[in-house]
């Protein structure tokens, strides 16, 4: 148990709104992009996949070049207002893409094609300038500046910004993407974005921490060492805990949208959305005071269970409400495994090495997951059969069955975090074996 010490006004006023907004931009990239290329240029679940698997890599390789980067500069500010404001307009540049524009530009070539390699191309882009400014500088900037008295809070408060992006994209900029105004719906989105990278370069400030002495390639490659492995145990099996965790939702969440919308065929689906997550994220909230109570590490299994449970109740559920009452189990549980893990990981975060664990945490809570997941779920939806006319168009359906698959990928989060509760207690920041 640990005394919890309040975070300050303006530590919470930068993590919520960098914090916020990095997630809307997230948003976009892994929900709204999918429906975009679903609706405008390919319904292929095999295509949606690779999008994912694509953004995950390159995602991953940026956190890990500038994680290392800043903590031997120490200058995580810079890195999260530039990269912010890049990111932003990269975002905005989606809606530029379509077959038309294809079509016109590469007429010798398949318009689908072309476009859908484009999209890749772009998304590729986006994610690393996401990635170095908001996995890497930004999750760093916020271990060095929390401790382990408040950090189940503030995890618990961090993971609920990705549903209350979706929140707000879906209750403010959803009408768009129905009307098929997509360069707008992108344009605002990249330009919010934008705007507080602005802010931020005037407002965050550095919070002092030891710096990384090692060389700059010596710094990227010494948490994929086996020797700080064999170091750090409890660190890199919280880790492997978060791969399984990740990978379970990933299975389901990138077809999450047009399930509801097109299987379950509620017209309303906003309003489903909107309710979960908020139920949800109320639930995380009031949940990351327990996490800092009863330590992290020890809640990561039970959180798990009560996502699983969510997961086998969303496979029954049929109408607004049940789905309703599901999607909040299933998301609750989610968010508070990821405030959990995220809080244990942060607990066992060397000093100067902050930087460097951001790009372990991408491969095993993105890269993993979004290489692995997706796919998954790809092979259930191609397996179940399931199809729709759209305009006399035949285009294939997700199914119920991909949440059984998720819960029995998160059944073998047993294994790590068995091991994981045999060794001493995480609850403090351990020195790196080199």
């Amino acid at each position: 148990m640990h005394d919890s010490p309040p975070a300050g006004r303006r530590l919470w006023t930068w993590v919520v709104l960098l914090g916020l907004t990095g997630q809307l931009a997230w948003t976009v990239e892994n929900m709204y992009l999918n429906v975009f290329v679903y609706d405008t240029i390919t319904d292929s679940p095999t295509v949606l996949a690779t999008l994912v698997a694509f953004s995950a890599v390159a995602a991953t390789v940026a956190t890990l070049l500038a994680g290392a980067a800043s903590d031997r500069s120490g200058r995580r500010r810079e890195l999260i207002a530039a990269g912010y404001v890049l990111w932003g307009a990269c975002t905005a540049g989606f809606g530029l893409v379509s077959l038309d524009t294809a079509a016109s530009l590469a007429p010798a070539f398949d318009a689908v094609t072309v476009a859908v390699i484009t999209i890749i191309v772009l998304d590729c882009v986006m994610s690393v300038l996401g990635s170095a400014a908001n996995d890497a500088a930004f999750n760093a900037w916020v271990t060095d500046s929390t401790h382990p008295g408040n950090r189940g809070r503030v995890d618990g408060v961090l993971a609920t910004m990705p549903l209350l992006a979706m929140l707000l994209v879906f209750g403010a900029l959803d009408p768009l993407t129905k009307d098929g105004a997509w360069l707008l719906f992108f344009s605002i989105v990249g330009g919010v974005t934008a705007v507080v990278g602005i802010i931020a370069w005037f407002g965050v400030r550095e919070p002092r921490h030891p710096r990384a002495t090692d060389t700059y390639l010596a710094s990227v490659l010494h948490g994929l060492r086996p020797s700080t492995v064999r170091g750090n145990p409890r660190l890199y099996l919280t880790l492997a805990t978060w791969a399984v965790l990740g990978t379970s939702t990933q299975v389901f969440l990138p077809y999450l949208i047009i399930y509801v919308q097109r299987y379950l065929e509620i017209d309303s689906y906003a309003v489903v959305l909107a309710a979960v997550l908020l139920g949800a994220a109320v639930v995380s909230i009031l949940g990351g005071r327990v996490l800092d109570r009863v330590g992290p590490s020890r809640a990561i299994v039970p959180v798990a269970a009560v996502y699983a449970v969510g997961l086998v109740l969303m496979f029954f559920a049929r109408g607004l409400l049940p789905v309703i009452g599901a999607g909040i189990v299933m998301m609750s549980g989610f968010m508070l495994g990821v405030a959990a893990i995220s809080a244990t990981v942060r607990n066992l975060t060397p000093v100067d090495r902050a930087g460097q664990v951001q790009g372990l945490r991408m491969i095993f809570a993105i890269l993993i997951p979004m290489v692995v997941g997706p796919f998954i779920g790809a092979a259930v939806i191609a397996s179940a059969d399931e199809t729709y006319v759209d305009l006399g168009v035949v285009k294939q359906v997700p199914t119920p069955w991909i949440f059984p698959a998720a819960v029995l990928v998160v059944l073998l989060i047993l294994v790590p975090a068995a091991r994981l509760r045999r060794l001493t207690p995480a609850d403090a920041p351990v020195k790196v074996t080199s």
